[in-house]
C-alpha cells in the first residue's frame, strides 16, 4: 500500500510542447457525449410534435367534411319537407274547390239569365271572394286559339273568317289555382274551311287598308 504524499496533486497528460492552459481550452471546446446527444433528442421530438399535428389536422379536416356533408344533407331534407308540405296544401285545396265547381256553375248560369239578385247574389260573391283568395282562377275567353292542354272541346265546325282552330263559344268556363288545372274549360271550336289557303299577315294589312281608304272617301 503506497502512501499518498501530502500536497502533490495529479496532472492531466499535457502533450510535449503544450502548456497546461492549451490543454483546458481544447477540453472545454470539446462537445461532451451528453451535448451532442441534446440536439438530436429535441429534432426527434420536434418531427414527432409535427407528425401528430399533421394527424390532428387531417382528423380536423375529415370532421369537417363530415359536418358539411352532414348539414347539406339537412338542408335538403329541409327543402324537401316544405316542397313537400306546399304540394299536400295544394292537393287540399284543389280538392276541396272541385268540389264547389259546380255551384260556381249555377252562381254563373243565374248571373247569364238575370237570377242573381237579393240574398243570392251577397251569398254568391262572397263565395267567389273566398275561391279567389284560395288561388282559383277562372280561364276561357271566346277567340282564343284552342289548346287542348287547357281546353276540352265539345262541339266543332268550320268557318271561314278563322285561320286556326279557335275557340269560338265557351260552354263552361275552366279553371286553374297557380299552374295547376283543375278543370279544362270546354269550348266550342272553329277551323278554317278545308282548301281555304291561310290568311297571311300582309293580305290583313292590305285588306285593313282597303277598309280605311274606302272609309275615308265617304262623306258624312
Amino acid at each position: 500500500m503506497t502512501e499518498e504524499t501530502p500536497g502533490f496533486e495529479e496532472k492531466p497528460d499535457v502533450p510535449s510542447g503544450a502548456t497546461s492552459d492549451d490543454a483546458e481550452t481544447e477540453a472545454a471546446a470539446t462537445p461532451s457525449s451528453e451535448e451532442v446527444a441534446a440536439p438530436a433528442g429535441d429534432a426527434n421530438q420536434t418531427a414527432g410534435l409535427t407528425a401528430q399535428l399533421d394527424q390532428v389536422r387531417t382528423a380536423l379536416s375529415e370532421r369537417t367534411g363530415d359536418l358539411q356533408r352532414l348539414q347539406a344533407e339537412y338542408q335538403n331534407y329541409r327543402r324537401r319537407v316544405d316542397r313537400d308540405r306546399v304540394t299536400v296544401k295544394e292537393i287540399a285545396v284543389a280538392g276541396l274547390l272541385s268540389e264547389l265547381l259546380p255551384v260556381l256553375d249555377d252562381v254563373g248560369r243565374a248571373r247569364e239569365h238575370g237570377e242573381l239578385v237579393g240574398g243570392f247574389k251577397s251569398v254568391a260573391e262572397s263565395l267567389e271572394t273566398v275561391v279567389a283568395k284560395l288561388g282559383l282562377q277562372q280561364f276561357g275567353k271566346e277567340g282564343e286559339p284552342f289548346d287542348p292542354t287547357i281546353h276540352e272541346a265539345l262541339m266543332h265546325s268550320y268557318a271561314p273568317d278563322v285561320t286556326e282552330t279557335t275557340c269560338v263559344a265557351i260552354l263552361q268556363p275552366g279553371y286553374r289555382i297557380g299552374e295547376r288545372t283543375i278543370r279544362p274549360a270546354r269550348v266550342a271550336v272553329a277551323e278554317p274551311q278545308p282548301g281555304a289557303a291561310p290568311a297571311t299577315a300582309k293580305d290583313a294589312k292590305e285588306e285593313q287598308a282597303s277598309d280605311e281608304e274606302s272609309g275615308g272617301g265617304e262623306e258624312v
